[in-house]
């Protein structure tokens, strides 16, 4: 399941994070994050689900 998550925070990164952690604090930064930068976006998403194993 986990490589799953990976593969969609690949593509679409606040939707990886929203599937590890839901709607909070690291939802809205990760949003905010893509906006600002695809590639920041991704790596936040990547970082959220493995801290959150």
């Amino acid at each position: 399941m986990e490589l799953i998550k990976i593969i969609i925070s690949i593509i679409l990164p606040p939707l990886g994070v929203f599937m590890q952690v839901g709607i909070g604090k690291h939802f809205w930064l990760n949003i905010l994050l893509t906006i600002l930068g695809y590639i920041p976006g991704i790596v936040h998403a990547i970082w959220v689900i493995a801290k959150n194993k």
